[in-house]
């Protein structure tokens, strides 16, 4: 009668779940890897952008490109314009990416206690983002998702967020593009200004993430 050892038995289960960490588990590739690009939707901020209904300008200086603001940003509604410039941050072809990433974090930086209240209406821009698979997308989305959480008095704590990656991904460090590094300093950033139970939340999402607080 044949006999197995179990101690060296593969399992097999799905990243960022407890199983995944766990001895001789080998982690599946899902349909989640992000080498795979989902087709691009037109997004409502190129509609809106088209129309003419943004108070914005492209304009051109020996720096490179700008966004020219037709009213003071601090007071823009921002319940109405930030999701709309979240859901451009999907575009990646040219005015458009730089309009809705610039203007993000224009808006970002001053913004002050506007950001906060508008924060539920950011959640589903993000993840659209994040779930093109886009390298360029997700990158962008990564690095915006840090200026948010620290933009303001308790966003931190009032965002909630979930962020997927696949296995086998070497991307340049150059212009911080690295998608695993992108996840971890943002990750920190969610853990330094996302309130108490912040670590707690985030290693039930990344149980491989190490607090960078006991450094």
């Amino acid at each position: 009668m044949r006999t197995f050892d179990l101690s060296k038995a593969e399992v097999k289960t799905e990243g960022f779940t407890v199983k995944s960490t766990m001895k001789n588990s080998v982690v599946s590739c899902t349909c989640l890897c992000i080498s795979v690009k989902r087709p691009a939707k037109p997004t409502a901020f190129r509609k809106f952008y088209e129309r003419g209904d943004f108070p914005i300008a492209l304009e051109h200086d020996t720096k490179g490109n700008r966004i020219a603001w037709k009213v003071e940003i601090e007071k823009l509604d921002y319940h109405h314009y930030l999701p709309l410039f979240f859901d451009g941050l999907c575009e990646t072809a040219h005015p458009y990416e730089f309009l809705a990433r610039q203007g993000v974090h224009d808006m970002l930086e001053h913004g002050s206690t506007k950001i906060l209240p508008v924060v539920p209406q950011l959640i589903i821009p993000i993840k659209n983002s994040l779930n093109t698979r886009n390298r360029q997308v997700i990158c962008t989305t990564l690095k915006v998702l840090q200026h948010l959480v620290v933009s303001g008095e308790m966003v931190g704590e009032a965002l909630n967020m979930n962020i997927n990656s696949g296995d086998g991904i070497d991307y340049s460090q150059q212009k911080r593009e690295n998608v695993g590094d992108l996840i971890q300093e943002t990750l920190e950033v969610c853990e330094r200004y996302g309130g108490e139970d912040a670590f707690i939340n985030i290693k039930y999402m990344v149980p491989t993430y190490e607090s960078c607080l006991l450094n």
